[in-house]
């Protein structure tokens, strides 16, 4: 059996998912699609900040959840 733990809010911080982002383009269409979906650049606002606009909820969660997808992707990919 395998597990994937996933962090919660609280855990984000600028920069999340930029090594994806650049290392896989599977994880740049997950932040893609996110943008997409949510209306809003969240991929922007993962790398670049501000932090202030990253910890609100309705920011934090979306790009916790993301990042979470985009690395999950990679490992998958990565044959594990």
């Amino acid at each position: 059996m395998l597990a994937f733990l996933f962090p919660g809010q609280g855990s984000q911080f600028v920069g999340m998912g930029k090594a994806l982002m650049e290392a896989s383009a599977e994880c740049r269409i997950t932040f893609e699609e996110a943008d997409s979906i949510l209306g809003v650049s969240l991929s922007r606002i993962c790398v670049d900040g501000p932090e202030e606009q990253l910890t609100l909820t309705e920011n934090a969660q979306p790009a916790i959840l993301t990042t979470s997808i985009a690395a999950y992707r990679f490992v998958l990919a990565q044959g594990l």
